[in-house]
């Protein structure tokens, strides 16, 4: 029998999920911004030559994502234009839920899902597993593994910068995980929660804060180098 979920509890049997995936693991999310404990997981399964696939639907993925995605060798990535859906499943069970597969939202938001077991719900976990199959199907399939992004290829397909930093190497200069640092970004009021984003605010913006757009990384903010970044 189906099992309701809430927010703990779907971040808990998602990552149960992961562990007991023995043969494929689908993990189906618009937004993709891993934590580390399920980095840790996947890149288990990885080794195991495990077939994972992962659709995801916002092009919004950070060079240091996609580095560590393209260090995953069995690791199958599609890119679902107007993917709303988020679903995850392995070969005996499946999880549809609110939850993306984005770190921010399994920290900060109230989530509900529902755990469906291959014995008990054989039809609805076979409806869902065709589901995923057929979002994989028409996804653009994305070749990360050969498109491995390093600072040189940062210089040719991002504009200058002006001296400024994006988020992830500001967070590195203070010793920070990305994580961390949009969170206290957010306390100094440089930037607000829109559902599953982040925009930059007006006082993001006097700060010298800057939004940027990349047609190969998506979005991303950058930062004065010398800005004040608050301790908690």
């Amino acid at each position: 029998m189906a099992k309701f979920l809430a927010t703990s509890g779907t971040s808990h049997f998602l990552e149960e999920l992961i562990k007991q995936s023995t043969e494929r693991l689908v993990l189906i999310s618009p937004y993709l911004k891993i934590n580390d404990r399920i980095k840790q997981l996947l890149e288990d399964k990885n080794r195991m030559k495990l077939d994972i696939r992962i659709v995801y639907g916002k092009n919004e993925l950070q060079p240091e994502e996609i580095n560590w995605l393209s260090n995953l060798d069995s690791v199958r990535t599609g890119f679902c234009q107007n993917l709303h859906a988020k679903c995850y499943l392995n070969e005996s069970q499946c999880i549809i839920t609110s939850l993306n597969l984005y770190e921010f939202s399994q920290i900060n938001n109230n989530e509900m899902g529902i755990l469906i077991d291959r014995d008990a719900d054989a039809e609805v976990y076979r409806d869902a597993y065709e589901e995923a199959q057929r979002l994989f199907r028409i996804s653009d399939e994305i070749r990360i593994s050969a498109e491995r992004v390093n600072d040189s290829t940062a210089k040719k397909t991002q504009p200058a910068n002006d001296g400024k930093l994006s988020t992830s190497k500001l967070a590195k200069q203070h010793k920070l995980k990305t994580s961390e640092l949009i969170s206290r970004l957010v306390d100094m009021d440089h930037l607000k929660v829109v559902g599953d984003k982040h925009e930059l605010t007006d006082a993001g913006m006097l700060a010298g804060g800057e939004l940027k757009t990349s047609s190969r990384f998506g979005p991303y903010f950058l930062w004065p180098k010398e800005l004040n970044i608050k301790t908690v």
